[in-house]
């Protein structure tokens, strides 16, 4: 007589067939990337003509030769890109809980009215509003300025990225009214409910923003592209695409070894943070 040991399920073909489908599907997802990482150990005969993972020949001379193939270092725009990242994360997350604490917990007029627009703007393609921006942008001076990163960074002290705002109010509106109401009592103000009560238990919708914040950034290409003119100001993804030329042939395996790099801080950036990640998209409510 066959038994079963308690907790465990009998083996059955369709038991099996789960974890083979997702290992499938990771082999599948992951096998871009992985081909990616071989390719910059490639020889630039073999990148086109073999779609194997690994390199017949081991090129690591990639690496060295993508770093040094202009008259700018890499790591000139990969300090580029972490600054313009880094920035734009300290905007977003000041401006948006800002803005997300007005929108959750205060009362003034109109307040569903900006709200509603506010999330209208979510429909409109960032394409869509480029051309003003870049045409307002000049008009300021910033375009091609001494300082060129300004129409990049700029528009996020003003609360512009929707989503996060959006983001922020869905977790804001979980907090307990009780709190403030007791804040109240104790003779806090608006400013010292948002300081001492709200900004705490705001933790994980920050560190949401900031991790999206650095990956949309870091990954930015056409927006940074349209304000970068200068060779030294470049940010990585603009600078990965001088590695071509007309012929499409040229420095193949330098880029995609730079390319190999460039993801190396957002990878580490979200294994860092993600359990935070994951805490701050599934709160609904106060825990504890």
């Amino acid at each position: 007589m066959v038994t079963v040991a308690a907790g465990r399920r009998p083996f059955t073909p369709r038991s099996l067939a789960r974890p083979v489908v997702l290992l499938l599907l990771t082999a599948l997802v992951l096998y871009p990337l992985l081909w990616m990482l071989g390719t910059s150990f490639k020889a630039p005969e073999e990148i086109l003509n073999n779609i194997s993972v690994l390199p017949e020949k081991w090129t690591p001379e990639n690496y060295p030769d993508g770093w040094t193939h202009f008259d700018v270092a890499f790591g000139r725009y990969f300090l580029n890109s972490f600054m313009v990242a880094a920035l734009t994360v300290v905007a977003n997350c000041t401006s948006c809980l800002l803005a997300a604490y007005a929108f959750a917990r205060l009362r003034f007029r109109l307040r569903g009215f900006w709200f509603a627009i506010m999330i209208g703007t979510l429909l409109l393609p960032s394409h869509v509003l480029i051309v003003p921006q870049f045409v307002m942008f000049r008009s300021f001076g910033w375009v091609g300025g001494p300082w060129p990163y300004l129409p990049l960074i700029v528009p996020h002290l003003l609360a512009t990225d929707a989503f996060f705002v959006f983001l922020m109010v869905q977790f804001m509106r979980g907090i307990p009214r009780e709190l403030d109401d007791a804040a109240k009592i104790d003779g806090c103000s608006p400013y010292s409910i948002f300081r001492y009560v709200v900004l705490p238990l705001s933790r994980p919708a920050l560190v949401s923003t900031a991790i999206f914040s650095f990956i949309w950034t870091w990954n930015d290409f056409f927006r940074q592209l349209v304000y970068l003119s200068d060779l030294s100001k470049y940010t990585a993804p603009v600078a990965l695409t001088l590695f071509i030329d007309s012929t499409g042939q040229s420095a193949v395996g330098p880029m995609f070894a730079m390319s190999v790099l460039s993801l190396a801080p957002v990878f580490l950036f979200f294994v860092a943070f993600q359990r935070l990640l994951v805490e701050g998209i599934n709160t609904t409510g106060l825990k504890g």
